[in-house]
């Protein structure tokens, strides 16, 4: 199945939802202009449709190998990843005066998504890259930037995220890794780290490892935890005391190379402090939520490429009689059963792409607006969203590609058609980066009190004004549009107002019971107002007499979640507002 990139969805939702307009209107991105924008969401597109996604099926099929410590990716990897650095594609977001285009994290965060439709394993690569920039922009010294910021920005480099060992899991307290102070001002870096990815390849010439490990002296927990910047190889050409001990044999994304790296088999791995000691975490929270946001475009982006696939076979396949049909078989997609799949695959994918592409430009406005007061708003909200669109994207990839697999049916099970893969690859992104649990906790104990609550209410208050409008509409394919999702906004604002009187009366169990049902109902009140907001649009421009038979269709998409998934929203406030009290009884039930 041929992989096109959705430009006009992807430009649309920028638009509508994510107030891509409005940012260009008050001057946020300078020089951009919209047009200008499409034209390389267009480029790029071809890419990922012509380079990257002929390689998604071999890459998966051939893996990757290890020999004598170095990986080797599969067959017409390194040529892709090199024609892609070629055309500038990792420099897009990164600073310009370390060579970098200055690009809005809006903008590349649609790149994100194409890349990772593309290819799963391919798209994350570059992501580790991208948040290593981050990190050393914020937090860098000089002379590091100087040295290595260049060669990142440009691709030549890549990076990696070394967090987790096998002792600790997602609770970086229990890392072991240690550094110790060497007389030249560097550090020496001994231990083993899992699941990096990345961590060794054929794809460049060095690769720059940021990882965490603790000081002989260091306080005991997360606050002893640094971070240092060790390189594959040193700035005179020698290797760097770190080798690739092994490479995961996993579920999917198999052309991602996911290895265990050993720091320090002899003197140690000589590495460079980043930030202050013992204040490593903060500074890789920059890195992480870079990349909270980026596997959340992955959930995105598997879910696109499941539901193309899928609406592809379903209009192939023929199978039984539809309903009114003719004699003979039926092409599946016009059975109501499989229509409900793909309008709920392409529902959920569009709901998502929203999310993300909100974050994104809650991002971009933290950074880039001058009025400071608007910086912090938009900071609050990017806060609030991001675990939101991490998590609810990827498991709703996870949804959809399950749902791909069952349009196939039997033949969704066997490999060679390729869906099967989709549910593979998308079953890591709920996991890692913070697991989605995880997310759910960070949501409700962290980011619901920003700012005493008020963050999470003008975000309700934002969806409960796009209802008011969508009331107001006359257009009869809105059908009960406003009205389910007003309830839906209305179980948001109960379940949050419970949710901030939990975490504030110091009864974290009554939250966190509920957190991930929680989690959830935030996303389908949110997504459905991002869908309402595109529908409006899309309405405005029919009224004004534009044909695009696109139009009609958000309009029905907007509908069917309204009316068959934002329904869902009073069952998940009921299980928030009770879960803690079901779950001391049911926990009874987990004694064998």
């Amino acid at each position: 199945m041929v992989y096109r990139a959705p430009v006009p969805d992807i430009v649309f939702t920028m638009r509508h939802a994510a107030g891509f307009d409005r940012a260009l209107a008050d001057g946020l991105y300078e020089d951009l202009t919209a047009d200008l924008a499409t034209t390389i969401l267009e480029e790029a597109g071809r890419f990922a449709n012509d380079v990257i996604a002929p390689l998604n099926r071999e890459g998966d099929t051939a893996g990757v190998t290890l020999k004598d410590g170095a990986v080797t990716t599969a067959p017409g990897w390194k040529e892709a990843y090199g024609a892609w650095t070629e055309a500038g594609w990792n420099a897009l977001p990164g600073p310009v005066n370390f060579g970098g285009q200055g690009l809005p994290v809006l903008l590349n965060s649609a790149c994100v998504e194409m890349w990772n439709s593309a290819s799963m394993a391919f798209g994350i690569g570059p992501v580790l890259t991208m948040g290593a920039i981050e990190a050393l922009i914020a937090h860098g010294t000089d002379d590091l930037r100087a040295r290595y910021l260049a060669k990142l920005v440009s691709g030549e480099w890549t990076a990696t995220m070394n967090l987790t060992e096998p002792q600790a899991g997602s609770d970086l307290a229990a890392i072991r890794c240690r550094a110790e102070r060497a007389a030249d001002g560097t550090y020496r870096i001994k231990g083993q780290k899992i699941f990096i990815t990345y961590g060794e390849h054929d794809l460049t010439d060095n690769i720059v490892h940021l990882v965490l490990a603790r000081l002989p002296d260091a306080p005991t927990g997360t606050r002893g935890i640094s971070l240092f910047l060790v390189p594959k190889f040193l700035s005179d050409g020698t290797r760097n005391d770190v080798r690739c001990h092994s490479i995961e044999h996993k579920l999917g994304i198999h052309a991602s190379p996911t290895c265990t790296m050993i720091f320090g088999d002899h003197d140690g791995a000589v590495g460079w402090l980043v930030g202050e000691e013992n204040r490593g975490l903060a500074c890789m929270f920059t890195m992480m939520n870079n990349a909270r946001l980026a596997v959340g475009l992955q959930g995105v982006a598997i879910a696109e490429r499941a539901y193309q696939q899928a609406l592809h076979y379903a209009n192939e396949r023929r199978q039984g009689r539809a309903p009114g049909a003719a004699e003979g078989m039926s092409p599946i997609i016009e059975h109501p059963d499989v229509q409900r799949n793909l309008l709920t695959m392409k529902a959920l994918t569009a709901a998502a792409r929203a999310i993300c592409y909100m974050t994104a430009e809650g991002i971009d406005r933290a950074h880039r607006d001058s009025d400071e007061k608007a910086r912090q708003s938009a900071y609050e909200r990017a806060s609030l969203l991001t675990p939101v669109a991490k998590a609810f994207s990827t498991d709703i990839g996870v949804e959809v590609a399950s749902l791909g697999v069952q349009v196939h049916g039997g033949m969704g099970y066997i490999e060679e058609t390729g869906a099967a893969q989709h549910l593979r690859d998308a079953r890591i992104a709920p996991i890692y980066e913070g697991t989605n649990g995880i997310q759910a906790i960070d949501l409700v104990m962290r980011k619901l009190p920003l700012a005493d609550g008020a963050a999470v209410r003008a975000q309700i208050a934002a969806m409960r004004a796009t209802i008011v409008r969508v009331t107001k509409e006359t257009h009869p394919a809105f059908g009960q549009t406003a009205s389910r999702l007003r309830d839906a906004i209305e179980s948001l604002d109960r379940a949050t107002s419970y949710c901030l009187k939990a975490v504030a009366g110091n009864a974290p169990a009554q939250a966190l019971a509920g957190a991930t049902p929680y989690l959830r109902l935030f996303a389908l009140a949110q997504g459905g107002a991002a869908l309402a907001e595109m529908a409006l649009a899309a309405a405005g421009l029919i009224a004004g007499g534009d044909s695009d038979p696109a139009h009609p269709a958000r309009i029905a998409l907007c509908r069917f979640f309204a009316e068959n998934i934002a329904v869902g929203a009073k069952g998940l406030e009921d299980t928030v507002m009770g879960g803690a009290g079901f779950l001391d009884d049911a926990r009874l039930a987990l004694v064998s």
